[in-house]
């Protein structure tokens, strides 16, 4: 499979992944794997051309030990990426085998003619929005999603995958093709996300708020804020968001002007660390 044959999805998803990362062409799939964040479950996964069969299984699960697992053993999770928007199997050995997370993706893309208004924000006097300062304040935003994150996941392990995300977040800064932006209040980075491009192509990382700060319009006016830098000061030509379609999140990134332009879908099976 070629990297030219994947939806926009996944190629953003791979300018994302690709600083530290070993992308790797097979006949049947793309290998990716992140030596320097085992635990990051989507920068070590294999991407599927198509939706595999129920009776695939066994041969998906010695592809990813050969490929993933037997090289780096923290990486204990399942992650397999469809490069289509439907599944055309219920794969029920699959969850039988603990890969039980079938999330369906949303891409949406905005370009620059199609960005809203500058929108409002209520009730938070001082906000300011910027470019945090890494790596000087890569820990701010570690906790900071640490405190977001999905109950199920364990803390030291989570904080540790996301500090690892930052710091390649981090050396990319140093390269000009990313950052990581905050919306900051008395101090407090309320909600937080990061930006990767390749000077054309900009594609979306983690859009997390606190749960004390929502209902606000924060991360409206964050992405935004985002959005108009990326077009106006870094001239890019399109910009991609990658989002659940039955999340309140979607409605917030359209509501900029993103627009819905496919799908694609995420198998997932949990390290035993993160199961509770």
């Amino acid at each position: 499979m070629k990297e030219a044959e994947l939806e926009l999805g996944w190629q953003s998803h791979l300018l994302a992944c690709r600083f530290g990362a070993e992308i790797s062409e097979r006949d049947d799939c793309i290998v990716l794997r992140t030596p320097t964040n085992p635990t990051y479950y989507w920068g070590n996964c294999l991407i599927l051309p198509v939706a595999p069969r129920d009776d695939e299984l066994a041969a998906w699960l010695a592809r990813f030990d050969e490929a993933i697992a037997s090289k780096q053993p923290a990486s204990t999770h399942l992650a397999f990426g469809i490069n289509a928007a439907t599944l055309t199997d219920p794969l029920p050995s699959w969850r039988a085998a603990g890969i039980d997370e079938f999330d369906e993706t949303a891409v949406l893309t905005l370009e620059p003619a199609g960005l809203s208004p500058q929108p409002s924000v209520r009730d938070t006097p001082g906000l300011v929005l910027r470019a945090l300062a890494l790596p000087d304040e890569i820990e701010l935003a570690v906790e900071a999603q640490v405190a977001t994150r999905e109950d199920s996941f364990e803390v030291e392990g989570y904080r540790c995958y996301r500090r690892a995300a930052l710091q390649r977040v981090a050396a990319m800064q140093a390269t000009g093709t990313a950052n990581w932006f905050g919306a900051v209040v008395a101090g407090v980075l309320a909600a937080d996300c990061g930006l990767v491009h390749d000077g054309r192509l900009g594609r979306f990382q983690h859009v997390s708020t606190q749960a004390e700060w929502r209902r606000r319009g924060l991360c409206r006016a964050l992405v935004w804020h985002v959005c108009h830098h990326a077009f106006h000061a870094l001239g890019l030509q399109r910009l991609v968001m990658c989002a659940d379609p039955n999340d309140v999140a979607i409605g917030i990134y359209r509501s900029v002007g993103f627009v819905q332009v496919g799908s694609h879908w995420c198998l997932q099976g949990k390290s035993p660390h993160d199961r509770r």
